[in-house]
C-alpha cells in the first residue's frame, strides 16, 4: 500500500516532541524564559520571538511592520532639565519613558502606577524644548527604544537613559506588583533603584 507525502508529514508531526515553556509568537518554536522581542508597529505590542525570527527584523531602521528591539543602553550624564520643565510635561510622578511612534509621527509618554503603564497626553511644545536642550537624544530609534527619565524628589540630578523599550515594560510590570499608595512606597522605590543599577551597568556614555 503506497504512502502519500501528506501521511508521512502527519506521522512526523505526531511524533515530534511538543516544546514546553514559552513559544515564539511568529513560528511557534520553543524559546527560553530569556528571549528577545519584536515590536508590532501597527498594534503597538511586543512579541516574544526566537533568535531566527528576531534576526529577520533586525534592521530596526527599515520601514517594516515588525521591528526587532535592539540591545542598546545609552547614558546621558549631561542631561539638561531646566527648573519647572518636568512639571510642564504634566507627569504626576518622578519617572516616565518616552518613545517616538513612527505611524503617528509623534512622541508618546508613559508613566508607571498601580494599574500598570498610563499613557499621558504629552504637551508637544514642552517636550520639543527638552529635545532641543539635549540634541543627543535624537539617537533614539523610533518604536523600539525609549528615553527613560527619573526625577528624584530629593534635589538630585535627574537620571536619563535610552534603553530597549521592552526594558521599560519589564519595569512597569515589576512596579505593578509592588506599588502601594500614590507614590508607590518603599518597595517601588527599591525596584526603581535596582532597575537603574542594572541599566547603569550595561550602559555606555552617549
Amino acid at each position: 500500500m503506497k504512502t502519500t507525502v501528506g501521511e508521512v508529514l502527519t506521522r512526523i508531526a505526531s511524533t515530534r516532541a511538543v516544546p514546553t515553556g514559552p513559544l515564539c509568537e511568529m513560528c511557534a518554536a520553543g524559546i527560553g524564559d530569556e528571549h528577545q522581542h519584536v515590536v508590532d508597529v501597527q498594534v503597538r505590542s511586543l512579541m516574544c520571538v526566537c533568535r531566527p525570527c528576531y534576526l529577520l527584523f533586525a534592521p530596526v531602521d527599515a520601514d517594516l511592520r515588525y521591528k526587532a528591539v535592539p540591545d542598546r543602553y545609552l547614558e546621558f550624564p549631561g542631561f539638561e532639565l531646566a527648573p519647572g520643565r518636568w512639571e510642564s510635561l504634566e507627569i504626576p510622578v518622578g519617572l516616565a519613558f518616552f518613545f517616538r511612534n513612527s505611524l503617528l509621527d509623534k512622541y508618546i509618554v508613559f508613566y508607571p502606577g498601580p494599574a500598570g503603564a498610563t499613557e499621558s497626553e504629552l504637551p508637544i511644545d514642552s517636550f520639543e524644548t527638552v529635545l532641543a536642550e539635549n540634541p543627543g537624544l535624537s539617537q533614539m530609534r523610533a518604536d523600539v527604544e525609549a528615553l527613560i527619565v527619573s526625577v528624584p524628589t530629593s534635589g538630585q540630578s535627574p537620571r536619563c537613559f535610552v534603553v530597549p523599550i521592552d526594558a521599560c515594560y519589564e519595569l512597569v510590570g515589576r512596579l505593578r506588583t509592588v506599588w502601594r499608595g500614590f507614590d508607590g512606597g518603599q518597595d517601588a522605590a527599591r525596584a526603581v533603584d535596582e532597575f537603574f543599577g542594572r541599566v547603569e551597568a550595561r550602559s555606555r556614555s552617549a
